[in-house]
């Protein structure tokens, strides 16, 4: 007896460990699939190793809450929300995002904003995020073209998209015109407003060049760099920014350093010190 005892308790802390591996919420049908028996599980469940989210799916006790909601309504994390977790650039929103069949009823979690279309690539029933060409997709329709270009060149620079692939897909009227002007260059989201923003100026704007052994975010012109600091930018890193730009002024290059919040809130600001040391040449070599 005390054998069969271990031999339960082994195969609920086995299934326990499946569902956890599997991202913490799982299909039941996964788990038969896989060879376990529904009798097994009813003894994971019985022990609360697993717990039930809704009829044919569990989970683990510590399992993302987002991933719970979403697999007891029916519906899969996307947009902005699935961005943030693939660690794409996005700006700061709490919102939960999902998306649910076109045919589906209009329901979802409370006060999640749920997007009813049809994916760009088929969602199988088993999964709960959305593969990351839906969620670029849902991007596109979903944020102002200028925060959906910054993440859709987040996901190219991180290698999470192909651009050719894409284009070759039935996108939406916005993402058409994000594929045919993003770019793969920009190290964060930030790059992407700036470039943007700056294009009226009519002087070359390159991003990420090596220059004193790092890259700078944007070289305007051919000796004014505009830095720019995202939340990491504190202690050590700061210090070695600090450095940077002292290697970067011995070399004749101008260095106008900003922050999130003036890149975010007070772009005026940093555009019109832009203009400014522009108007004085700063932009030029041996300015």
């Amino acid at each position: 007896m005390p054998v069969e005892r271990d031999a339960a308790a082994a195969r609920t802390e086995a299934i326990r460990d499946a569902v956890a591996l599997a991202g913490g919420v799982v299909r039941v049908r996964v788990l038969v699939d896989a060879g376990w028996s529904r009798g097994a599980i009813g003894q994971a469940l019985h022990a609360e190793a697993i717990l039930r989210v809704r009829n044919g799916w569990v989970r683990t006790p510590g399992a993302d809450p987002n991933l719970v909601a979403a697999a007891r309504h029916g519906v899969v994390l996307s947009c902005i929300t699935q961005a943030r977790r693939r660690g794409l650039w996005v700006l700061e929103d709490e919102s939960l995002h999902v998306a649910a069949p076109a045919h589906a009823s209009r329901v979802g979690p409370v006060a999640a904003v749920v997007h009813w279309s049809r994916p760009l690539v088929p969602r199988h029933p088993n999964i709960l995020v959305d593969p990351v060409e839906n969620v670029v997709g849902l991007v596109a329709t979903c944020r102002p073209f200028e925060v959906a270009l910054a993440i859709w060149e987040s996901a190219l620079n991180k290698g999470l998209v192909d651009l050719q692939a894409l284009r070759r897909m039935n996108l939406p009227p916005a993402a058409r015109q994000l594929a045919q002007q993003v770019t793969p260059f920009a190290d964060s989201g930030l790059e992407s407003f700036a470039v943007r923003r700056l294009r009226w100026l009519k002087l070359p704007l390159r991003r990420q060049v090596w220059i004193a052994r790092r890259r700078v975010d944007l070289l305007i012109g051919e000796r004014l760099v505009l830095q720019i600091d995202g939340g990491h930018h504190v202690g050590r890193q700061r210090e070695t920014d600090i450095a940077h730009d002292a290697a970067l002024m011995l070399l004749g290059y101008h260095v106008i350093r900003v922050g999130y919040g003036q890149m975010i809130d007070r772009w005026h600001e940093v555009q019109d010190t832009i203009m400014r040391a522009v108007a004085q040449g700063m932009h030029r070599a041996g300015a």
